[in-house]
């Protein structure tokens, strides 16, 4: 669903004209039944040839490793020896959506499923396939991480391996493409001058910050969500929600609600990337002092009741 609110009109157009085929997509796709069998086993026989293999969705090891808790339908072979077989013949992997990538909201809590992601589970490298793993190309599984991930980073990372445009420095330490990972969900968010005066939103629909008191992980969470707005305008702080850092391994279990912010003696524990807490403190505190009164006044309103003054800014 996420992928096909994709900015472009016409998303197999666009991957048409990066050189990419799309064999196959459950949702996506006529093909069914034994059609799609015939055309795994070509893949896994090398009859077909296999450039990526994304995978939507955690893995199911379980029960007790035997993968049977999810079955290919008519196969009688479960999921993980599919995916398997199919990564172990593709020239790149993908892992799409943080399900798929570090387990996700599917491995939260006891995991009774046993789920996990292609090549991690949780933070720790590993999951199906193993932390020594490589495709054909010798990379390492691509994690387009987030929940849902944005549509645009599956179509770049799609017509990046196209050209041949992925190495391994082209990933994060967790095998997040750069060209978003890079960047932190704070960059570009509508309410940074909230941020910088630490004015902050103390409820729902407050216009001020929502790190210090509604659970916001702007700050630390490596996404451009407020880059590049989904559907041209859209970002969950833009929504008014706080970013729950869905980009990140274990964001499901935050240990605590998502629109709470934890603190110790008044500090928020979830602190900026980067930032030490004494940095933080100073600058917080000095931020406060000098917060004019049209940020303190807006950041605990739904509108804005004080708009910026009006002065010349050209000096003669």
């Amino acid at each position: 669903m996420s992928l096909l609110c994709a900015d472009s009109p016409n998303l197999m157009a666009t991957l048409a004209d990066g050189g990419v085929e799309l064999l196959w997509h459950p949702s996506l796709s006529e093909r069914s039944g034994e059609d799609v069998v015939t055309l795994l086993e070509d893949c896994i026989a090398g009859r077909q040839a296999l450039d990526v293999l994304c995978v939507e969705g955690a893995v199911l090891r379980g029960p007790n490793g035997s993968g049977r808790f999810h079955m290919l339908a008519g196969t009688g072979r479960p999921m993980i020896e599919w995916v398997g077989a199919l990564a172990a013949r593709a020239q790149h992997v993908v892992a799409v959506g943080t399900c798929a990538a570090f387990g996700g909201v599917t491995a939260a809590s006891f995991n009774p499923t046993d789920a996990c992601g292609l090549q991690y589970d949780g933070d720790a490298a590993g999951g199906l396939l193993g932390a020594d793993f490589r495709s054909g190309s010798g990379l390492p599984v691509i994690n387009i991480a987030g929940c849902p991930t944005h549509p645009d980073w599956v179509v770049e990372t799609l017509l990046a391996l196209a050209m041949g445009e992925v190495a391994p420095d082209s990933l994060d330490a967790l095998g997040r493409p750069r060209f978003y990972a890079d960047h932190l969900v704070h960059h570009g968010c509508a309410r940074n001058e909230f941020y910088e005066f630490k004015a902050s939103a103390e409820k729902p629909s407050d216009l001020g910050c929502m790190m210090e008191h509604m659970g916001c992980k702007g700050t630390q969470a490596h996404a451009d969500c407020n880059l590049r707005p989904w559907n041209g305008q859209g970002s969950c702080t833009n929504g008014g929600y706080a970013c729950i850092s869905c980009t990140e391994p274990g964001f499901e279990e935050p240990g605590h609600p998502f629109a709470l912010t934890p603190k110790v003696g008044g500090i928020p524990i979830g602190l900026p990337t980067d930032m030490p807490k004494a940095w933080f403190v100073a600058l917080a505190a000095l931020s406060k002092s000098a917060t004019p009164g049209r940020v303190r006044t807006n950041a605990t309103a739904d509108h804005l009741v004080v708009t910026p003054a009006i002065r010349k800014t050209v000096r003669k």
